[in-house]
């Protein structure tokens, strides 16, 4: 099964960074948060991937083109032009690299990769900036099980702030750092879909949200299930949100499921 990462978007709430590379490059621990979620489905026996490019998406060609090298101990011989490689660390991925536009929306970069996806009677999506320690497999079973056109993650985010409980005096009788939004469930990406998706997506989708006309059509057809996790899910949108997760990795990264 073949999973699509949507990579293309400009990230221009954490601008700070993503002026200079594509937010799916942002370094985590020294890796793009993007091969963070990658190895995440590769745990699971997914190593097949489609990466839908946009803004400088050269810088992602580039990292992925010169993987095996950058990742391996070399000797470059330079009388004769010769590199002997020592040591390979690299993965077992085989990535689609797809221009998808600059300006395209994320239901048109879905639409434009629908030709790498021939023969696939199932593939997964998901964003290029969200961590999670998912488990894929019970993500996959669940799809299967509920014979549903798409499934989505539902999970429930923690709040960015910490939560006072407090009586009309200003007494304090408990305090939540962060607790996650009760009752509310939201999209978390990782998503399962059926190749039938794409009768949702036949008019020029360029200038269309993904979350917006197609999800809603599924949903009014009964055609969009929920996968319910309620472990951990990090998405990098701003620069805090960057810190977070190099707090983490240091100390303990949750997402790190391999």
């Amino acid at each position: 099964m073949k999973t699509v990462i949507f990579a293309g978007g400009l990230g221009s709430r954490i601008s700070e960074e993503s002026h200079l590379k594509p937010k799916p490059m942002i370094e985590i621990g020294g890796k793009p948060i993007l091969w963070h979620i990658m190895k995440i489905y590769s745990h699971y026996g997914y190593n097949d991937f489609i990466i839908c490019l946009g803004y400088k998406g050269y810088i992602i060609k580039e990292y992925f083109t010169n993987y095996f090298i950058h990742n391996a101990d070399i000797t470059v011989d330079l009388s004769d032009n010769s590199t002997t490689v020592h040591k390979d660390n690299s993965e077992d991925f085989k990535v689609t690299l797809v221009d998808t536009g600059l300006e395209t929306k994320t239901a048109g970069r879905l639409q434009k990769v629908k030709k790498y996806l021939e023969g696939e009677e199932d593939f997964m999506l998901t964003y290029g900036d969200g961590v999670s320690n998912i488990d894929i497999k019970a993500l996959v079973e669940h799809h299967k099980q509920n014979k549903k056109i798409a499934t989505v993650t539902a999970i429930q985010p923690a709040g960015k702030f910490g939560v006072l409980t407090h009586d009309q005096l200003g007494n304090i009788s408990k305090f939540t750092e962060k607790p996650s939004t009760e009752g509310s469930w939201i999209n978390g990406g990782f998503f399962v879909l059926n190749r039938r998706v794409f009768d949702y997506l036949q008019s020029p989708m360029d200038n269309i949200m993904w979350e917006q006309e197609p999800m809603k059509a599924l949903v009014a057809d009964g055609e969009l299930t929920s996968y319910r996790h309620s472990g951990f899910w990090k998405s990098m949108d701003i620069l805090r949100d960057k810190v977070e997760l190099e707090n983490l990795w240091e100390n303990n990264p949750q997402w790190k499921v391999w």
